[in-house]
């Protein structure tokens, strides 16, 4: 039996994180063992997990829409309510559909939907953040047509314009004010402008809506998460950019996307 699969192993270390305060230490424990190439990396990596680093960060990936994706440190790490963006945007590509996931981070949307959709789309990705842009690039290696660095449209090719069917943009939204609230996992560990939403956390969405309508495609949509007391003024956003939004939750999930078509 190797040391890695020993359940007194596993115990131990599970013991040291939940003493750590991780809730889910059990859990945490198998994937620490997994990610582990050997002891002394297995002992590296339950300290910096004890000292409150991501546990996806430590371990190199997260789980999302049963794909596992790399992430970086300093990388956003997707969150599971993002899992109704994804099955939102899913349900809108056709086959052969130009695709793009803008402020992509790690490229976990947009992997996510190329693998839910099950056939060939034209799937571009961008990010303001080298580190994420370098980690999208492997998570979608094989899949994207191309990964971008740059400032939002800034960074796609202009041969795009008008032409996007699907077009998802996890913008950050959390307001700047709350930056400090936010668990230290988050506030410490991941990169400030994925986050940051600005004064009332919708100014990145207010950029990205005006130029939107020049990209979508006659009928092509825009998706974006926002939270439920955002949720009001996302859409006057979005319809003052001359889209039809709608409003859609997932209960489960906690989740707020808004869908605004052109046309």
């Amino acid at each position: 039996m190797s040391v890695f699969s020993s359940s007194l192993l596993r115990s131990s270390v599970a013991a040291r994180l939940r003493a750590a305060g991780c809730v889910f230490a059990e859990d945490e424990a198998r994937v620490l063992l997994e990610a582990a190439g050997s002891p002394a990396q297995l002992a590296l990596m339950v300290r910096r997990r004890a000292e409150g680093r991501p546990l996806e960060h430590v371990a190199g990936w997260a789980e999302f829409c049963g794909l596992r994706i790399g992430v970086d440190e300093g990388v956003f790490v997707p969150r599971r309510r993002s899992e109704f963006l994804v099955s939102s945007a899913a349900a809108l590509v056709g086959q052969g559909a130009l695709v793009v996931d803008l402020c992509c981070g790690s490229g976990a949307l947009g992997a996510a939907v190329a693998a839910a959709v099950g056939y060939p789309v034209e799937l571009h990705a961008a990010d303001v953040d080298a580190a994420a842009v370098r980690c999208a690039r492997r998570n979608l290696a094989g899949v994207a047509a191309g990964v971008y660095e740059g400032d939002l449209f800034e960074a796609l090719p202009g041969a795009l314009r008008g032409r996007v069917g699907v077009l998802i943009a996890n913008v950050p939204y959390v307001p700047s004010a709350d930056i400090e609230l936010l668990p230290a996992e988050a506030r410490v560990h991941e990169a400030r402008p994925a986050l940051d939403g600005g004064a009332d956390g919708l100014e990145v969405l207010r950029r990205v809506a005006r130029s939107a309508p020049e990209w979508l495609a006659p009928g092509g949509a825009l998706l974006f998460e926002t939270s439920e007391r955002q949720a009001a003024t996302a859409l006057a956003v979005a319809g003052e950019a001359g889209l039809s939004p709608v409003l859609g939750w997932c209960e489960d999930l906690d989740a707020t996307v808004v869908t605004a078509t052109l046309g």
